[in-house]
Protein backbone atom coordinates (compact mmCIF):
# COMPACT_ATOMS: atom_id res chain seq x y z
CA UNK A 1 0.00 0.00 0.00
CA UNK A 2 1.31 3.38 -0.74
CA UNK A 3 1.67 6.53 1.71
CA UNK A 4 1.59 4.11 4.88
CA UNK A 5 2.45 7.48 6.46
CA UNK A 6 -0.79 9.00 5.63
CA UNK A 7 -3.37 6.31 6.90
CA UNK A 8 -5.14 7.05 9.71
CA UNK A 9 -6.57 3.11 11.33
CA UNK A 10 -10.02 4.14 10.24
CA UNK A 11 -8.84 3.95 6.63
CA UNK A 12 -8.68 0.33 6.78
CA UNK A 13 -12.91 -0.07 5.82
CA UNK A 14 -12.41 2.28 2.86
CA UNK A 15 -9.39 0.54 1.49
CA UNK A 16 -11.20 -2.92 1.73
CA UNK A 17 -14.09 -1.81 0.56
CA UNK A 18 -12.24 -0.34 -2.66
CA UNK A 19 -10.26 -3.27 -2.84
CA UNK A 20 -12.04 -6.36 -1.82
CA UNK A 21 -15.54 -5.69 -0.28
CA UNK A 22 -16.33 -8.71 2.22
CA UNK A 23 -19.46 -10.22 2.27
CA UNK A 24 -18.55 -11.54 6.13
CA UNK A 25 -16.45 -8.89 6.96
CA UNK A 26 -17.13 -9.51 10.65
CA UNK A 27 -19.01 -12.27 11.65
CA UNK A 28 -21.09 -13.16 15.37
CA UNK A 29 -22.66 -15.83 16.81
CA UNK A 30 -26.58 -14.59 17.54
CA UNK A 31 -29.23 -16.42 18.82
CA UNK A 32 -27.32 -19.39 18.06
CA UNK A 33 -26.82 -18.62 14.34
CA UNK A 34 -23.55 -16.35 12.79
CA UNK A 35 -24.59 -13.47 11.65
CA UNK A 36 -22.39 -11.63 9.08
CA UNK A 37 -22.04 -7.99 8.11
CA UNK A 38 -20.77 -6.76 4.73
CA UNK A 39 -17.67 -3.99 4.42
CA UNK A 40 -20.38 -1.45 2.93
CA UNK A 41 -22.78 -2.21 5.89
CA UNK A 42 -19.75 -2.01 8.37
CA UNK A 43 -18.58 1.61 6.88
CA UNK A 44 -22.45 2.82 7.07
CA UNK A 45 -23.03 1.50 11.09
CA UNK A 46 -19.49 3.18 11.67
CA UNK A 47 -20.29 6.58 10.01
CA UNK A 48 -23.86 6.64 11.39
CA UNK A 49 -21.98 5.81 14.94
CA UNK A 50 -19.58 8.95 14.71
CA UNK A 51 -22.21 11.19 13.87
CA UNK A 52 -24.14 10.12 16.63
CA UNK A 53 -21.20 10.46 18.85
CA UNK A 54 -20.92 14.15 17.49
CA UNK A 55 -24.40 14.95 18.79
CA UNK A 56 -23.60 13.99 22.35
CA UNK A 57 -20.68 16.67 21.84
CA UNK A 58 -17.83 13.98 21.72
CA UNK A 59 -14.77 14.83 19.43
CA UNK A 60 -14.11 18.03 17.66
CA UNK A 61 -11.15 20.04 17.02
CA UNK A 62 -8.94 19.20 20.20
CA UNK A 63 -6.99 16.43 19.02
CA UNK A 64 -3.89 16.81 22.02
CA UNK A 65 -4.08 13.57 23.99
CA UNK A 66 -5.17 15.86 27.23
CA UNK A 67 -7.92 18.03 25.14
CA UNK A 68 -9.48 14.83 23.28
CA UNK A 69 -12.38 13.26 24.54
CA UNK A 70 -11.71 9.56 26.28
CA UNK A 71 -14.18 6.80 25.15
CA UNK A 72 -14.40 3.70 27.02
CA UNK A 73 -14.76 0.50 26.15
CA UNK A 74 -15.31 -3.17 28.53
CA UNK A 75 -16.34 -5.88 26.47
CA UNK A 76 -16.22 -9.26 24.61
CA UNK A 77 -15.30 -9.66 21.17
CA UNK A 78 -17.80 -8.64 18.88
CA UNK A 79 -18.23 -6.82 15.90
CA UNK A 80 -19.53 -3.80 18.27
CA UNK A 81 -16.40 -3.34 19.87
CA UNK A 82 -14.96 -2.48 16.16
CA UNK A 83 -17.75 -0.49 15.17
CA UNK A 84 -16.87 1.67 18.40
CA UNK A 85 -13.06 1.47 17.77
CA UNK A 86 -13.27 2.89 14.39
CA UNK A 87 -16.55 5.15 14.91
CA UNK A 88 -14.43 7.02 18.33
CA UNK A 89 -11.26 7.38 16.40
CA UNK A 90 -13.17 9.09 13.19
CA UNK A 91 -14.30 11.85 15.73
CA UNK A 92 -11.01 12.39 16.60
CA UNK A 93 -11.86 11.03 20.00
CA UNK A 94 -9.43 8.32 22.23
CA UNK A 95 -10.71 5.01 23.00
CA UNK A 96 -9.62 3.81 26.31
CA UNK A 97 -9.74 -0.18 25.85
CA UNK A 98 -10.38 -2.34 29.51
CA UNK A 99 -9.92 -5.59 30.06
CA UNK A 100 -13.17 -7.60 31.26
CA UNK A 101 -11.99 -8.78 33.99
CA UNK A 102 -10.13 -5.62 35.26
CA UNK A 103 -11.08 -5.37 38.99
CA UNK A 104 -13.07 -2.26 40.34
CA UNK A 105 -10.18 -0.36 41.71
CA UNK A 106 -8.21 -0.49 38.73
CA UNK A 107 -11.14 0.19 36.50
CA UNK A 108 -11.79 3.43 38.69
CA UNK A 109 -8.31 4.54 38.78
CA UNK A 110 -8.19 3.86 34.30
CA UNK A 111 -11.77 5.95 34.23
CA UNK A 112 -10.38 8.80 36.31
CA UNK A 113 -6.80 8.96 35.10
CA UNK A 114 -8.18 9.31 31.46
CA UNK A 115 -11.11 11.92 32.57
CA UNK A 116 -13.63 9.04 30.41
CA UNK A 117 -16.57 10.43 28.74
CA UNK A 118 -18.71 7.71 27.92
CA UNK A 119 -18.14 4.56 28.26
CA UNK A 120 -19.49 0.96 26.53
CA UNK A 121 -20.32 -2.29 27.97
CA UNK A 122 -21.73 -5.56 26.55
CA UNK A 123 -23.19 -7.49 29.33
CA UNK A 124 -25.07 -6.91 32.97
CA UNK A 125 -22.20 -8.30 34.34
CA UNK A 126 -19.73 -5.28 33.18
CA UNK A 127 -22.56 -3.07 33.21
CA UNK A 128 -23.02 -3.80 37.27
CA UNK A 129 -19.22 -3.28 37.90
CA UNK A 130 -18.79 -0.17 36.07
CA UNK A 131 -22.50 1.33 37.72
CA UNK A 132 -20.23 0.33 41.35
CA UNK A 133 -17.60 2.86 40.76
CA UNK A 134 -19.39 5.29 38.72
CA UNK A 135 -20.15 7.97 41.29
CA UNK A 136 -16.32 8.10 41.60
CA UNK A 137 -15.97 9.33 38.12
CA UNK A 138 -17.29 12.78 37.74
CA UNK A 139 -16.39 12.86 34.28
CA UNK A 140 -18.29 10.03 32.95
CA UNK A 141 -21.41 11.27 31.86
CA UNK A 142 -23.15 7.51 30.55
CA UNK A 143 -22.98 4.25 29.96
CA UNK A 144 -23.86 2.06 27.19
CA UNK A 145 -24.35 -1.17 26.78
CA UNK A 146 -24.18 -3.50 23.55
CA UNK A 147 -26.37 -6.31 24.74
CA UNK A 148 -30.42 -5.16 25.55
CA UNK A 149 -30.25 -4.67 29.22
CA UNK A 150 -33.47 -3.05 30.89
CA UNK A 151 -33.23 0.16 32.47
CA UNK A 152 -29.88 0.53 30.51
CA UNK A 153 -29.32 2.95 26.89
CA UNK A 154 -28.47 0.57 24.25
CA UNK A 155 -25.61 1.62 21.78
CA UNK A 156 -27.81 1.92 18.57
CA UNK A 157 -29.39 4.96 20.34
CA UNK A 158 -26.50 6.81 19.38
CA UNK A 159 -26.72 6.17 15.49
CA UNK A 160 -30.35 7.05 15.47
CA UNK A 161 -29.01 10.32 16.38
CA UNK A 162 -27.16 10.57 12.76
CA UNK A 163 -28.69 13.36 10.22
CA UNK A 164 -27.41 14.10 7.00
CA UNK A 165 -25.57 17.08 8.15
CA UNK A 166 -24.03 15.57 10.89
CA UNK A 167 -22.76 12.66 8.48
CA UNK A 168 -21.01 15.65 6.37
CA UNK A 169 -19.32 17.26 9.85
CA UNK A 170 -17.91 13.37 10.35
CA UNK A 171 -15.99 13.73 6.67
CA UNK A 172 -15.03 16.80 7.22
CA UNK A 173 -13.39 15.90 10.96
CA UNK A 174 -11.66 12.34 9.29
CA UNK A 175 -10.24 14.51 6.97
CA UNK A 176 -8.75 16.37 9.47
CA UNK A 177 -7.40 13.83 11.62
CA UNK A 178 -3.40 13.50 11.15
CA UNK A 179 -2.18 10.18 11.45
CA UNK A 180 0.11 11.37 13.90
CA UNK A 181 -2.64 12.30 16.63
CA UNK A 182 -3.28 9.54 19.12
CA UNK A 183 -5.80 7.30 18.68
CA UNK A 184 -5.74 4.99 21.84
CA UNK A 185 -4.64 4.47 25.50
CA UNK A 186 -3.51 1.12 26.29
CA UNK A 187 -3.39 0.49 29.94
CA UNK A 188 -0.80 -1.95 31.27
CA UNK A 189 -2.31 -4.44 33.62
CA UNK A 190 -0.22 -3.30 36.53
CA UNK A 191 1.51 -6.40 37.49
CA UNK A 192 4.25 -4.04 39.15
CA UNK A 193 2.06 -1.20 40.56
CA UNK A 194 0.27 1.55 38.91
CA UNK A 195 -1.68 0.67 35.73
CA UNK A 196 0.62 3.15 32.77
CA UNK A 197 -1.65 4.70 30.03
CA UNK A 198 0.57 3.84 26.67
CA UNK A 199 -0.23 6.16 24.23
CA UNK A 200 -0.22 4.86 20.43
CA UNK A 201 -0.94 6.70 17.48
CA UNK A 202 -2.78 5.88 13.70
CA UNK A 203 0.48 5.91 12.39
CA UNK A 204 2.42 3.92 15.47
CA UNK A 205 -0.06 1.34 14.84
CA UNK A 206 -0.81 1.30 11.05
CA UNK A 207 3.35 1.48 10.63
CA UNK A 208 3.55 -1.78 12.81
CA UNK A 209 0.75 -3.14 10.56
CA UNK A 210 1.85 -2.87 7.35
CA UNK A 211 5.64 -3.80 8.44
CA UNK A 212 3.87 -6.96 10.21
CA UNK A 213 1.58 -7.31 7.04
CA UNK A 214 5.01 -7.42 5.03
CA UNK A 215 7.07 -9.19 7.30
CA UNK A 216 5.02 -12.41 7.83
CA UNK A 217 3.66 -12.32 4.94
CA UNK A 218 -0.21 -11.45 5.26
CA UNK A 219 -1.04 -11.89 1.73
CA UNK A 220 -4.20 -9.83 0.35
CA UNK A 221 -7.28 -11.97 0.31
CA UNK A 222 -10.02 -11.28 -2.77
CA UNK A 223 -10.60 -14.83 -2.48
CA UNK A 224 -12.56 -15.90 1.36
CA UNK A 225 -10.34 -16.80 3.83
CA UNK A 226 -11.52 -15.83 7.48
CA UNK A 227 -9.75 -16.22 11.34
CA UNK A 228 -11.41 -16.66 14.32
CA UNK A 229 -10.68 -13.61 16.97
CA UNK A 230 -10.80 -14.76 20.81
CA UNK A 231 -7.60 -13.15 22.23
CA UNK A 232 -9.02 -9.75 23.93
CA UNK A 233 -9.84 -6.56 21.77
CA UNK A 234 -8.60 -4.62 24.20
CA UNK A 235 -5.32 -6.22 24.01
CA UNK A 236 -2.75 -4.60 21.34
CA UNK A 237 -1.71 -7.74 19.63
CA UNK A 238 -5.25 -8.75 19.14
CA UNK A 239 -6.09 -5.17 17.88
CA UNK A 240 -2.96 -4.89 15.40
CA UNK A 241 -3.71 -8.01 13.64
CA UNK A 242 -7.59 -7.31 13.64
CA UNK A 243 -6.09 -4.44 11.53
CA UNK A 244 -3.80 -6.28 9.33
CA UNK A 245 -6.81 -8.93 9.09
CA UNK A 246 -8.77 -5.38 7.79
CA UNK A 247 -6.27 -4.27 5.48
CA UNK A 248 -5.72 -7.70 4.34
CA UNK A 249 -9.68 -8.31 3.08
CA UNK A 250 -9.38 -11.36 5.96
CA UNK A 251 -13.02 -12.01 7.60
CA UNK A 252 -13.16 -11.93 11.07
CA UNK A 253 -15.32 -14.34 13.05
CA UNK A 254 -15.60 -13.69 16.91
CA UNK A 255 -15.96 -16.67 19.38
CA UNK A 256 -18.52 -17.15 21.55
CA UNK A 257 -15.94 -17.40 24.54
CA UNK A 258 -13.20 -19.45 25.26
CA UNK A 259 -15.32 -22.16 26.37
CA UNK A 260 -16.81 -22.48 23.12
CA UNK A 261 -13.73 -22.44 21.07
CA UNK A 262 -13.85 -25.73 19.77
CA UNK A 263 -17.24 -25.95 18.81
CA UNK A 264 -16.25 -22.54 17.09
CA UNK A 265 -13.25 -24.04 15.54
CA UNK A 266 -15.00 -27.01 13.86
CA UNK A 267 -18.37 -24.94 12.53
CA UNK A 268 -15.98 -22.19 11.04
CA UNK A 269 -12.91 -24.18 9.82
CA UNK A 270 -10.62 -20.58 10.22
CA UNK A 271 -7.81 -20.53 7.93
CA UNK A 272 -6.04 -19.10 11.37
CA UNK A 273 -6.01 -17.45 14.57
CA UNK A 274 -3.50 -16.03 17.02
CA UNK A 275 -2.76 -17.03 20.61
CA UNK A 276 -1.26 -17.02 23.56
CA UNK A 277 1.72 -20.02 25.18
CA UNK A 278 -0.87 -20.67 27.85
CA UNK A 279 -4.09 -21.50 25.35
CA UNK A 280 -1.62 -23.81 23.23
CA UNK A 281 -0.43 -25.42 26.88
CA UNK A 282 -4.30 -26.03 27.58
CA UNK A 283 -4.82 -27.63 24.29
CA UNK A 284 -1.89 -29.55 24.25
CA UNK A 285 -2.86 -31.21 28.07
CA UNK A 286 -6.16 -31.63 26.56
CA UNK A 287 -4.50 -33.82 23.76
CA UNK A 288 -2.26 -35.55 25.81
CA UNK A 289 -4.80 -36.79 28.56
CA UNK A 290 -7.27 -37.87 25.78
CA UNK A 291 -3.94 -40.04 24.36
CA UNK A 292 -3.10 -41.43 27.61
CA UNK A 293 -6.66 -41.77 28.01
CA UNK A 294 -6.24 -45.12 24.99
CA UNK A 295 -5.13 -48.29 25.24
CA UNK A 296 -3.32 -51.11 23.34
CA UNK A 297 -2.18 -50.24 19.58
CA UNK A 298 -3.79 -46.85 19.67
CA UNK A 299 -2.31 -45.83 23.22
CA UNK A 300 1.38 -46.89 21.28
CA UNK A 301 0.99 -44.84 18.18
CA UNK A 302 -0.33 -42.12 19.95
CA UNK A 303 3.07 -42.12 22.18
CA UNK A 304 5.00 -42.97 19.24
CA UNK A 305 3.84 -40.16 16.93
CA UNK A 306 4.50 -37.22 19.46
CA UNK A 307 8.08 -38.51 20.54
CA UNK A 308 8.77 -38.25 16.99
CA UNK A 309 7.05 -35.13 16.14
CA UNK A 310 9.17 -33.38 19.28
CA UNK A 311 12.31 -34.62 17.76
CA UNK A 312 11.35 -31.88 14.39
CA UNK A 313 13.14 -29.16 13.12
CA UNK A 314 11.71 -27.15 9.88
CA UNK A 315 15.20 -26.40 9.19
CA UNK A 316 17.35 -30.23 9.41
CA UNK A 317 15.96 -32.66 7.62
CA UNK A 318 15.56 -36.24 9.50
CA UNK A 319 16.17 -37.78 6.82
CA UNK A 320 13.90 -40.25 4.69
CA UNK A 321 13.12 -42.87 7.14
CA UNK A 322 11.92 -40.31 9.47
CA UNK A 323 9.89 -38.23 7.14
CA UNK A 324 8.18 -41.17 5.99
CA UNK A 325 7.15 -42.14 9.68
CA UNK A 326 6.39 -38.62 9.97
CA UNK A 327 4.33 -39.13 7.27
CA UNK A 328 2.49 -41.98 8.37
CA UNK A 329 1.79 -40.07 11.67
CA UNK A 330 0.36 -37.58 10.34
CA UNK A 331 -2.13 -39.64 8.63
CA UNK A 332 -2.58 -42.06 11.26
CA UNK A 333 -3.07 -39.57 14.37
CA UNK A 334 -2.48 -35.72 13.51
CA UNK A 335 -4.83 -35.57 10.99
CA UNK A 336 -7.20 -35.97 13.89
CA UNK A 337 -5.87 -32.75 15.50
CA UNK A 338 -6.05 -30.88 12.48
CA UNK A 339 -9.65 -31.92 12.20
CA UNK A 340 -10.29 -30.63 15.70
CA UNK A 341 -8.97 -27.51 14.57
CA UNK A 342 -11.69 -26.91 11.56
CA UNK A 343 -8.87 -28.73 9.07
CA UNK A 344 -7.82 -25.59 7.22
CA UNK A 345 -5.25 -24.24 9.24
CA UNK A 346 -2.60 -22.44 7.21
CA UNK A 347 -1.12 -19.88 10.54
CA UNK A 348 -1.63 -19.55 14.47
CA UNK A 349 0.68 -16.90 15.53
CA UNK A 350 1.57 -16.76 19.78
CA UNK A 351 3.10 -14.08 21.24
CA UNK A 352 2.55 -12.10 24.73
CA UNK A 353 4.93 -14.88 26.73
CA UNK A 354 7.22 -17.50 25.66
CA UNK A 355 6.21 -20.23 24.13
CA UNK A 356 8.04 -23.67 25.22
CA UNK A 357 9.64 -24.98 22.04
CA UNK A 358 8.81 -28.30 22.64
CA UNK A 359 5.25 -27.42 21.79
CA UNK A 360 6.37 -25.57 18.81
CA UNK A 361 8.09 -28.35 17.22
CA UNK A 362 4.91 -30.64 18.04
CA UNK A 363 2.68 -28.65 16.62
CA UNK A 364 4.48 -27.73 13.53
CA UNK A 365 5.30 -31.58 12.61
CA UNK A 366 1.58 -32.19 12.91
CA UNK A 367 1.15 -29.67 10.27
CA UNK A 368 -0.40 -26.86 12.15
CA UNK A 369 1.75 -24.40 11.51
CA UNK A 370 2.17 -22.16 15.27
CA UNK A 371 4.73 -19.07 14.30
CA UNK A 372 5.74 -17.52 17.51
CA UNK A 373 6.51 -13.19 17.82
CA UNK A 374 7.34 -11.18 19.88
CA UNK A 375 6.43 -7.22 21.17
CA UNK A 376 5.59 -5.02 23.39
CA UNK A 377 2.40 -2.67 24.12
CA UNK A 378 4.81 0.02 23.53
CA UNK A 379 6.07 -0.83 20.50
CA UNK A 380 2.38 -1.23 18.98
CA UNK A 381 3.48 -4.19 19.30
CA UNK A 382 5.27 -6.63 17.11
CA UNK A 383 9.01 -6.94 17.48
CA UNK A 384 10.04 -9.94 15.75
CA UNK A 385 8.08 -12.69 14.24
CA UNK A 386 9.05 -16.06 12.81
CA UNK A 387 8.17 -16.19 9.32
CA UNK A 388 6.56 -18.68 6.70
CA UNK A 389 8.93 -18.45 4.22
CA UNK A 390 12.05 -20.69 3.89
CA UNK A 391 14.66 -19.94 6.75
CA UNK A 392 12.43 -17.31 8.53
CA UNK A 393 11.69 -19.90 11.60
CA UNK A 394 13.67 -20.95 13.94
CA UNK A 395 12.14 -22.93 17.29
CA UNK A 396 13.33 -21.33 20.14
CA UNK A 397 13.39 -18.08 18.91
CA UNK A 398 10.69 -15.23 18.01
CA UNK A 399 12.06 -14.98 15.01
CA UNK A 400 14.08 -12.05 12.85
CA UNK A 401 13.29 -8.39 13.04
CA UNK A 402 10.03 -7.19 11.14
CA UNK A 403 11.21 -4.80 8.62
CA UNK A 404 11.21 -1.60 8.89
CA UNK A 405 12.54 -1.13 12.73
CA UNK A 406 15.90 -1.46 14.43
CA UNK A 407 17.09 -3.31 17.22
CA UNK A 408 19.97 -3.69 19.12
CA UNK A 409 20.65 -5.40 22.18
CA UNK A 410 22.30 -4.05 25.34
CA UNK A 411 25.67 -4.81 27.28
CA UNK A 412 23.22 -6.59 29.52
CA UNK A 413 21.21 -7.98 26.63
CA UNK A 414 18.28 -5.85 27.19
CA UNK A 415 15.87 -5.09 23.53
CA UNK A 416 16.06 -1.53 22.20
CA UNK A 417 13.80 -0.79 19.03
CA UNK A 418 13.70 2.55 17.08
CA UNK A 419 11.07 2.80 14.50
CA UNK A 420 7.75 4.49 13.55
CA UNK A 421 5.40 2.17 15.67
CA UNK A 422 7.33 3.51 18.83
CA UNK A 423 4.67 4.53 21.50
CA UNK A 424 4.07 8.52 22.00
CA UNK A 425 4.47 8.08 25.41
CA UNK A 426 2.77 7.62 28.80
CA UNK A 427 -0.08 9.34 29.66
CA UNK A 428 0.50 12.24 32.21
CA UNK A 429 3.92 10.30 32.84
CA UNK A 430 6.34 12.27 31.65
CA UNK A 431 8.88 11.13 34.05
CA UNK A 432 8.42 7.02 33.09
CA UNK A 433 8.64 7.96 29.33
CA UNK A 434 12.35 9.76 29.61
CA UNK A 435 13.45 6.49 31.21
CA UNK A 436 11.79 4.25 28.39
CA UNK A 437 12.59 5.87 25.19
CA UNK A 438 15.92 7.37 25.16
CA UNK A 439 17.06 9.18 21.84
CA UNK A 440 14.22 7.70 20.40
CA UNK A 441 14.87 4.13 21.40
CA UNK A 442 12.64 1.95 22.74
CA UNK A 443 14.19 -0.02 26.24
CA UNK A 444 11.75 -2.94 26.58
CA UNK A 445 12.65 -4.81 29.96
CA UNK A 446 13.22 -7.56 28.33
CA UNK A 447 16.56 -9.45 27.93
CA UNK A 448 17.57 -11.49 24.78
CA UNK A 449 20.29 -12.90 22.61
CA UNK A 450 20.69 -13.06 18.63
CA UNK A 451 20.80 -16.74 17.31
CA UNK A 452 22.82 -17.28 14.18
CA UNK A 453 23.13 -13.54 13.92
CA UNK A 454 19.34 -13.50 13.18
CA UNK A 455 17.15 -14.70 14.94
CA UNK A 456 15.86 -13.05 18.44
CA UNK A 457 15.77 -15.01 21.57
CA UNK A 458 13.98 -13.77 24.64
CA UNK A 459 15.88 -15.07 28.01
CA UNK A 460 13.91 -13.45 30.39
CA UNK A 461 12.42 -10.22 31.90
CA UNK A 462 14.70 -7.64 33.55
CA UNK A 463 13.19 -7.45 36.28
CA UNK A 464 12.23 -10.89 36.91
CA UNK A 465 15.88 -11.84 37.28
CA UNK A 466 17.23 -12.70 40.34
CA UNK A 467 20.30 -13.33 42.57
CA UNK A 468 21.02 -15.94 45.21
CA UNK A 469 22.71 -15.41 48.61
CA UNK A 470 25.86 -16.51 46.86
CA UNK A 471 25.87 -13.31 44.44
CA UNK A 472 24.76 -15.55 41.25
CA UNK A 473 22.15 -14.37 39.07
CA UNK A 474 18.82 -16.88 37.89
CA UNK A 475 16.80 -16.37 35.22
CA UNK A 476 14.01 -18.12 35.93
CA UNK A 477 11.94 -17.66 32.29
CA UNK A 478 13.75 -20.68 30.32
CA UNK A 479 13.98 -22.83 33.94
CA UNK A 480 9.91 -22.56 33.86
CA UNK A 481 9.66 -23.71 29.98
CA UNK A 482 11.66 -26.52 30.33
CA UNK A 483 10.43 -28.14 33.01
CA UNK A 484 6.52 -27.81 31.88
CA UNK A 485 7.32 -30.16 29.12
CA UNK A 486 7.03 -32.01 31.72
CA UNK A 487 2.86 -33.86 31.63
CA UNK A 488 2.98 -33.70 34.81
CA UNK A 489 3.57 -30.26 35.45
CA UNK A 490 0.79 -27.70 34.91
CA UNK A 491 2.41 -24.48 36.24
CA UNK A 492 5.67 -23.22 37.79
CA UNK A 493 7.27 -20.42 39.56
CA UNK A 494 11.03 -20.54 39.93
CA UNK A 495 11.95 -18.43 43.38
CA UNK A 496 15.51 -18.08 45.05
CA UNK A 497 16.06 -13.95 45.70
CA UNK A 498 18.89 -13.55 48.20
CA UNK A 499 18.25 -17.29 49.17
CA UNK A 500 20.78 -20.03 49.21
CA UNK A 501 19.62 -21.89 46.12
CA UNK A 502 17.11 -21.88 43.71
CA UNK A 503 13.53 -23.59 44.79
CA UNK A 504 10.02 -23.59 42.87
CA UNK A 505 6.20 -23.74 43.27
CA UNK A 506 4.64 -26.34 41.53
CA UNK A 507 1.14 -26.89 40.10
CA UNK A 508 0.49 -30.22 38.87
CA UNK A 509 -1.28 -31.64 36.26
CA UNK A 510 -3.54 -33.21 38.07
CA UNK A 511 -5.37 -35.15 35.29
CA UNK A 512 -2.00 -36.53 34.24
CA UNK A 513 -1.00 -37.28 38.05
CA UNK A 514 -4.48 -38.91 38.39
CA UNK A 515 -3.74 -41.38 35.65
CA UNK A 516 -0.28 -41.79 36.79
CA UNK A 517 -1.27 -42.81 40.01
CA UNK A 518 -3.80 -45.26 39.06
CA UNK A 519 -1.28 -46.90 36.85
CA UNK A 520 0.81 -47.16 39.89
CA UNK A 521 -2.30 -48.54 41.76
CA UNK A 522 -2.28 -45.54 44.12
CA UNK A 523 -5.66 -44.10 45.03
CA UNK A 524 -6.40 -40.60 44.28
CA UNK A 525 -8.39 -38.91 46.64
CA UNK A 526 -8.20 -35.34 46.50
CA UNK A 527 -5.70 -32.78 45.16
CA UNK A 528 -4.84 -32.20 48.94
CA UNK A 529 -3.95 -35.93 49.88
CA UNK A 530 -2.17 -36.54 46.35
CA UNK A 531 0.79 -33.67 46.86
CA UNK A 532 1.02 -34.90 50.30
CA UNK A 533 1.56 -39.09 48.90
CA UNK A 534 5.46 -39.92 49.40
CA UNK A 535 5.60 -41.92 46.33
CA UNK A 536 3.99 -38.80 44.32
CA UNK A 537 6.59 -36.43 46.02
CA UNK A 538 9.59 -38.93 44.88
CA UNK A 539 7.97 -39.20 41.21
CA UNK A 540 8.04 -34.98 41.17
CA UNK A 541 12.06 -35.04 42.41
CA UNK A 542 12.57 -37.44 39.78
CA UNK A 543 11.29 -34.92 37.40
CA UNK A 544 12.74 -32.01 38.24
CA UNK A 545 15.89 -33.86 38.52
CA UNK A 546 15.79 -35.05 34.86
CA UNK A 547 15.26 -31.04 33.92
CA UNK A 548 17.40 -30.21 36.39
CA UNK A 549 20.63 -31.23 34.14
CA UNK A 550 19.98 -28.45 31.14
CA UNK A 551 20.94 -26.05 33.56
CA UNK A 552 24.20 -24.83 35.83
CA UNK A 553 24.68 -25.71 39.29
CA UNK A 554 22.86 -21.97 40.88
CA UNK A 555 20.21 -22.88 38.50
CA UNK A 556 18.78 -26.35 39.36
CA UNK A 557 15.98 -26.45 41.58
CA UNK A 558 16.83 -28.24 45.07
CA UNK A 559 13.80 -28.06 46.65
CA UNK A 560 10.13 -27.33 45.51
CA UNK A 561 6.28 -27.35 47.12
CA UNK A 562 3.57 -28.49 45.07
CA UNK A 563 0.42 -26.48 45.46
CA UNK A 564 -3.21 -27.93 45.13
CA UNK A 565 -4.70 -24.84 43.23
CA UNK A 566 -4.00 -23.76 39.25
CA UNK A 567 -3.13 -20.03 39.26
CA UNK A 568 -5.85 -18.06 37.38
CA UNK A 569 -6.99 -14.55 36.43
CA UNK A 570 -10.26 -14.86 38.52
CA UNK A 571 -7.28 -16.12 41.55
CA UNK A 572 -5.17 -12.63 40.90
CA UNK A 573 -1.89 -14.94 40.22
CA UNK A 574 -2.36 -14.53 36.07
CA UNK A 575 -2.31 -11.27 33.94
CA UNK A 576 -5.69 -11.12 31.41
CA UNK A 577 -3.04 -12.71 28.49
CA UNK A 578 -2.62 -14.89 31.14
CA UNK A 579 1.21 -14.25 32.12
CA UNK A 580 1.94 -14.91 35.93
CA UNK A 581 2.11 -12.15 38.13
CA UNK A 582 5.47 -13.15 40.33
CA UNK A 583 4.95 -10.26 42.91
CA UNK A 584 1.74 -11.47 43.89
CA UNK A 585 2.37 -15.27 44.19
CA UNK A 586 4.91 -14.49 45.86
CA UNK A 587 3.11 -12.52 48.46
CA UNK A 588 0.20 -15.10 48.27
CA UNK A 589 2.56 -18.19 48.79
CA UNK A 590 4.84 -16.77 51.21
CA UNK A 591 4.15 -19.38 53.78
CA UNK A 592 4.66 -21.89 50.91
CA UNK A 593 8.26 -20.57 50.11
CA UNK A 594 9.39 -19.97 53.86
CA UNK A 595 9.09 -23.91 53.96
CA UNK A 596 11.10 -24.09 51.15
CA UNK A 597 14.12 -22.61 52.86
CA UNK A 598 13.21 -23.77 56.38
CA UNK A 599 16.85 -25.28 58.00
Amino acid sequence: MNNVSKQRLFDAVTWQLSQFPKPDMLAAKVNGSWKTYDTATVLNIVNRFSAGLLQLGVGGNDFTPEGADKIAIISNNRPEWVFTDLAVQQTGAILVPIYPTTNPAELQFILENAAVKYMFVSSRELLDKVLSIRDAVPSLKQVYTFDEIAGAPHWSVISEQATPALLEQVETIKAGIDPHHVATFIYTSGTTGTPKGVMLTHNNIVSNVMMSKASFPFEDAPQPCKVLSFLPLNHIFEKCVTYIYLYSGISIYYAESIDTLSANLKEIGPDGFTTVPRLLEKVFEKIMATGSGLTGIKRSLFFWAVSLAGKYDNNISGGPWYNLQLAIANKLIFSKWREALGNNIRFIVTGGAACQEKLLRIFNAARIPVYEGYGPTENSPVISVNRKSPGGMKFGTVGPPIDGIEVRLEEDGEICVKGPSVMKGYYKRPDLTAETVIDGWLHTGDVGVWVDNKFLKITDRKKELFKTSGGKYVAPQPIENKLKESPFIEQIMVVGSEQKFTGALIVPAFTYLKYWMNQQNIPFTTNEDAIKNPKVLEMYGEVVNKYNQFFNHVEQIKKFELLTEEWSIAGGEMTPKLSLKRKVVLEKYKAVIDKIYAV
